[in-house]
Order: C-alpha cells, then structure tokens, then sequence
C-alpha cells in the first residue's frame, strides 16, 4: 500500500470508532521517517486504546504488518507506525499538552516569507 492508502485506512478506522478530530498532516518535505501523520482523539484512556487497536486490526486485515506500537500500557497516548505514516492516538489532554499539529506545522513567520519546510 502507498502513504495514500494506508492514511485513508488508519483514518476509516478511526472513524469507525467515533474518533474525535482526525487530522492528517503530510511531512513528506519535513521529515525522512515518513510521508503522513494521522492524529486523533480519544474520549477516555480505554477510546484511545481500542482506537490504536482498531488501527492495527484494520492494517493487518489489509495485508499491512505495523511496524510498531508504542504506550499502549499507558493509553493515553499510542502511537501505530504503519511506515509511511504514522498514526497517534491520543486523549485531549496529552493532545493539548503536546500539541503535535503545532510542532509539524510552517511557523507563521515562515510562511509571510514564502518558505516551506
């Protein structure tokens, strides 16, 4: 499967269980470890949990073995590395704590220059 695909899958499995805002950020340019990042949230530490699962239920049935998975003793933070892209799943408040979608973004000084990362 292309990082397309597998981001389309990670993010029907996330729907599948009522993920709360799936985002997907493309850091093909930003970073060599992968093309996509898939970020969700889970509603409690048990969501994030069979979300992760779910994830990883729905790669293996596609034919896809996840290359690892990480927190899932902790829950509220798992993250599925699918290879080309990365899936984090994770409660609202490590969400806001850690702020992923921040630290990934072009930096707003960045872009009234006109330069990408």
């Amino acid at each position: 499967m292309n990082s397309q695909q597998l981001t389309a899958l990670a993010q029907s499995a996330l729907d599948d269980l009522k993920a709360k805002d799936v985002t997907v950020i493309d850091i093909t340019d930003k970073s060599s470890i992968a093309d996509a990042m898939v970020i969700a949230t889970g509603t409690s530490d048990r969501h994030v949990g069979a979300l992760a699962n779910e994830v990883v239920f729905q790669a293996k049935a596609a034919g896809e073995q996840p290359l690892g998975i990480e927190g899932e003793s902790s829950s509220d933070w798992v993250l599925v590395d699918l290879g080309d892209v990365i899936v984090h799943v994770m409660t609202q408040k490590a969400r806001d704590f850690y702020e992923l979608e921040k630290l990934w973004s072009v930096k707003p000084s960045q872009r009234e220059a006109g330069i990408a990362n």
